[in-house]
């Protein structure tokens, strides 16, 4: 068996960086730290950490740190089913989730769960919400927010609504750009908001619309708040979340290119079954704030 001081080191070091900073997290000493990653590399008979500013982890060091950051989660869930307090310190919980669930209904619901089981802390990772169950399989988070129904090998799978998005321009980007209306020779043109290679949002509200179309100019802009703010400025148009700009729809920075043509995705949150009791609370919180926010599947 592996020594749980030893890996728990091992998952500090790759979450804080550096030797110092776990050993200061661990209440040890820097010495005992190197230590505990020598022997734990003996044993394993392989390089685990690779040293540099900051430090990171190589194949096998990650798994066996995720592993560590797995065992520790599921320790402070059966100490809470017997009423016993975790131990001190931050349990990291890692999950996946699309930029725009992240900015429009996943924090509150992150902050629920972390009120209800304070010993969480969250290391999210942000990707398209058609790649996000990606790192599910991959075994590098523990649950993800994604668009896909169909969950890896031994997960489960929670439908959780759908994020309505609204195609929305400034009322000048509009009025320069669409004179005539928002027909397919205008969208052609018109610049469009991408927000990374992997987004097809804007293709796919084009398509549904307009059929197959040429591809407008796009600026490519990593950021769900950005989209929003590129909008209003007039920069161009873009797929905005419907939570997200109410109010700039209703104080006219931004309009609606088609009202009646909004493109809904639906979500889900996929988790593993292993790992599920220890993500009660947050499984939890996360169908109540999607309930409140996203529309009924």
């Amino acid at each position: 068996m592996l020594d749980l001081n030893q890996l728990v080191a091992l998952s500090a070091i790759l979450r804080l960086g550096t030797f110092e900073a776990a050993a200061a997290h661990l209440g040890v000493t820097q010495s005992a730290i190197s230590q505990r990653i020598r022997a734990l590399e003996d044993r394993v008979g392989q390089p685990l950490v690779l040293r540099g500013t900051p430090c990171t982890g190589t194949e096998a060091g990650r798994r066996l740190a995720r592993h560590a950051e797995d065992v520790a989660l599921l320790e402070a869930e059966a100490l809470g089913r017997i009423g016993l307090a975790p131990a001190a310190g931050g349990h990291p919980l890692r999950i996946a989730a699309n930029a725009d669930s992240l900015a429009a209904w996943l924090i509150p619901a992150l902050a629920e769960a972390q009120a209800a089981a304070p010993h969480l802390v969250f290391d999210v990772t942000v990707d398209d919400q058609d790649h996000s169950a990606d790192w599910l399989r991959r075994g590098e988070v523990v649950a993800a927010v994604t668009a896909t129904a169909t969950p890896p090998h031994g997960c489960d799978v929670i439908p959780l609504g759908r994020l309505r998005y609204v195609a929305t321009a400034s009322p000048g980007f509009v009025a320069s750009h669409f004179p005539e209306g928002v027909t397919a020779a205008a969208m052609a043109m018109a610049p469009c908001m991408t927000f990374d290679r992997k987004d097809r949002l804007q293709s796919q509200w084009l398509e549904r619309n307009f059929g197959q179309t040429p591809a407008p100019p796009s600026h490519f802009l990593p950021s769900t708040q950005a989209f929003i703010d590129g909008a209003e400025a007039g920069l161009g148009w873009g797929m905005n979340p419907e939570p997200l700009i109410g109010e700039a729809l209703a104080a006219g920075r931004l309009v609606a290119l088609l009202p009646e043509a909004p493109l809904d995705t639906a979500l889900f949150w996929q988790v593993s079954r292993r790992m599920a009791p220890a993500l009660a609370e947050v499984t939890r919180a996360v169908r109540r704030r999607a309930a409140r926010v996203l529309h009924a599947a």
